[in-house]
């Protein structure tokens, strides 16, 4: 069910106003990250905006994510669009695709007091197309390579560095691996997101630059692939499904069972609270380039909003003030992309893991998504030929042969 809620502290400030009413502009704006979990902070974030804009009234849509797109959708077709709403990395590209968004750039130009190195400048870069800012950049996540720092004592294995590159990684996990007590050197997924970002690793990429041809079975890619299965079907230092026993890698890992796992920032307090060993974090290992996954939330201005300024003022607000970055940070709700690390030194300056500062290391060589308009086609079709050169149905160079073949009749 639709949940629309107007900022109280915004109804209060308006009746405290003992002058003549102030004229308003309502700015409305739709999200998906705040609910259920966040409401009261973006209540927070809106009063304090509403604070330092009086002239300006925010009122807001939730939508769980699984609805929201296909709300936002019919608004949009329906000449309807909110003023301003929060759109993942995959979908704002569709969206600056098909005209929607308002270029920001004129308004940003105008704004004497801003500058846009407020942001991480590759986080910034994904919401822009053709030298057109379509987007702000709200919040982000990515993957890092965690490993059990016990499991690395035991073993008298070097811990992992910024320096490693692929065969570190597996000449380490090679001596962490006791298959006989269920303990594995390594774990990364073999599927569509991890490889995206593999393939970057290695040099690779599954299109040319504007996306006109498929390179999913380049040389690059298809070493890449290889050396995922190799993992698991020679090298042996990374669990196969059944040795899984149908257990997740971040309960294997939980459990003290998996050297290092290539995961998401978003389990570090689950692992702060469940993982009874020691461990830390560091950048991922590549081959020839170091590559990161790139999960982002930015904020869009409808090109149709007749309250394009105040829409700007809204969500630049949002994504860089003092006060949302705050809030944000200490309710754990996402992390904004923000280059003043001073800014989320709370954040930094949680006692585990030791280097939080990994994170925001990663961003400096994030990797985005490979979106083409027949998207959930493309993750189907290549995931399963990913799962098939997993399971040795068919080589890696046939599997992505395969899959090249495929996305060519989609693109």
């Amino acid at each position: 069910m639709n949940i629309v809620h107007k900022s109280i502290a915004a109804l209060l400030l308006m009746t405290a106003v003992s002058s003549p009413a102030l004229a308003q502009t309502t700015v409305k704006y739709m999200t998906f990250s705040a609910a259920p979990n966040y409401i009261e902070e973006l209540d927070a974030t809106i009063a304090a905006f509403q604070a330092s804009h009086p002239d300006i009234k925010v009122e807001y849509e939730t939508q769980a994510f699984g609805e929201y797109f296909t709300k936002l959708q019919t608004l949009v077709a329906a000449g309807q669009a909110p003023d301003a709403f929060e759109l993942n990395y995959e979908s704002f590209v569709d969206y600056a695709n098909k005209g929607v968004l308002a270029d920001l750039n004129p308004l940003i130009a105008a704004d004497a007091g801003f500058s846009t190195s407020v942001y991480n400048s590759t986080a910034l870069a994904a919401f822009s197309q053709n030298g057109k800012q379509f987007g702000l950049v709200e919040s982000f996540s990515n993957v890092v390579l965690f490993y059990n720092q016990d499991l690395f004592d035991k073993a008298g294995v070097a811990y992992p560095t910024a320096e490693w590159t692929w065969k570190e990684e597996l000449d380490a996990a090679q001596k962490l691996t006791d298959a006989a007590n269920g303990v594995w050197g390594d774990f990364a997924p073999i599927q569509f997101w991890e490889f995206y970002k593999t393939i970057a690793q290695n040099g690779g990429a599954m299109f040319n630059a504007d996306k006109t041809e498929v390179t999913l079975d380049s040389p690059q890619n298809v070493d890449t692939l290889q050396w995922m299965v190799d993992k698991v079907n020679k090298y042996h230092v990374t669990p196969t499904d059944a040795e899984t026993a149908g257990l997740s890698s971040e309960d294997l890992f939980r459990q003290g069972k998996l050297a290092m796992l290539r995961t998401g920032i978003w389990l570090l307090g689950d692992f702060v609270d469940n993982a009874k060993f020691n461990w830390d974090i560091q950048l991922e290992p590549g081959n020839t380039n170091k590559a990161h996954h790139f999960f982002s939330n930015g904020v869009a201005v409808s090109a149709t909003s007749g309250n394009q300024q105040a829409a700007y003022e809204w969500i630049k607000f949002l994504t860089s003030s003092k006060e949302a970055v705050d809030i944000r940070v200490k309710a754990g709700w996402e992390l904004p992309a923000v280059s003043d690390q001073a800014a989320v030194q709370g954040y930094l300056d949680l006692p585990k893991p030791e280097h939080r500062e990994v994170v925001f290391q990663a961003l400096d060589t994030a990797v985005t998504p490979p979106v083409i308009a027949n998207w959930n086609q493309l993750t189907d079709i290549v995931g399963k030929e990913l799962e098939a050169a997993k399971l040795g149905q068919k080589t890696p160079q046939q599997a992505l042969a395969d899959a090249a073949a495929a996305v060519k009749g989609i693109l």
